[in-house]
């Protein structure tokens, strides 16, 4: 990993912090020294820091290298051509908010043939690409019986992060999302219309979510990954 990496590293760890209310820009400033507007454009992408920077920050912040390094490569299939790969299992929180899958953070590791994953077409914006790629879940309670019979109680649900475009994956097939709602993880078909994420279940006891795109959002941040495989248990 050179220095641009774990720069972007820490930025995509700082940004997931945020996220879960564990730290804000104000307090980061307070925490190392460094003014607000340069922490935020660090944290858009637009400037670089320094190594004494970036130092005083991971401090602050109590990060360390091995925090930011993935669970293993074995763990996610990344080139083509192996006979087996492999899949964290992970907590919706993880899925959600984890870009680079920690070790401390994987249930169990699933196995797929290769030919399977490796024929999955990415399609994300540029900043998803940093993320790693497939995680899988498993879903229970009403995120399942809101998708019965595609998905079932106790399935489990591999998805993939770098697919978080509306586009259908498929030809006349709509797609299934892992989407972020708030602080959870929820299973739905999902179309972006008049600035509006619009949440469908497959049956028709459960409601139809609305979700206002706001001002300085992007709709696709909301997709974690299109629903790329489901294992019902048998």
């Amino acid at each position: 990993m050179n220095f641009t990496q774990l720069q972007e590293r820490v930025r995509l760890e700082l940004l997931r912090r945020i996220e879960r209310g564990t730290v804000s820009v104000s307090l980061l400033a307070r925490q190392t020294g460094l003014g607000q507007g340069h922490i935020s454009n660090f944290l858009r992408s637009r400037r670089q820091l320094s190594l004494g920077t970036l130092d005083k920050i991971m401090n602050a912040q109590r990060i360390s290298v091995p925090d930011l390094l993935p669970a293993g490569r074995d763990m996610v299939l990344n080139e083509l051509g192996r006979e087996s790969g492999q899949i964290p299992l992970v907590s919706y929180a993880v899925a959600l908010h984890e870009p680079y899958i920690r070790a401390s953070s994987v249930q169990r590791v699933l196995t797929f043939p290769a030919e399977t994953i490796g024929g999955w077409r990415p399609l994300c914006t540029p900043s998803r690409k940093q993320w790693e790629r497939f995680v899988a879940v498993r879903v229970g309670g009403d995120e399942a019986r809101a998708m019965e019979p595609l998905i079932q109680t106790d399935a489990l649900v591999v998805l993939d992060r770098h697919y978080n475009s509306f586009k259908p994956y498929r030809d006349a097939a709509a797609n299934v999302y892992g989407v972020r709602v708030g602080s959870r993880l929820s299973l739905r078909y999902a179309e972006f219309t008049a600035h509006r994420l619009v949440l469908r279940p497959q049956g028709l006891g459960f409601p139809v979510e609305v979700i206002a795109v706001g001002d300085g959002e992007i709709a696709n941040d909301y997709l974690v990954g299109r629903v790329a495989l489901v294992q019902n248990e048998l």
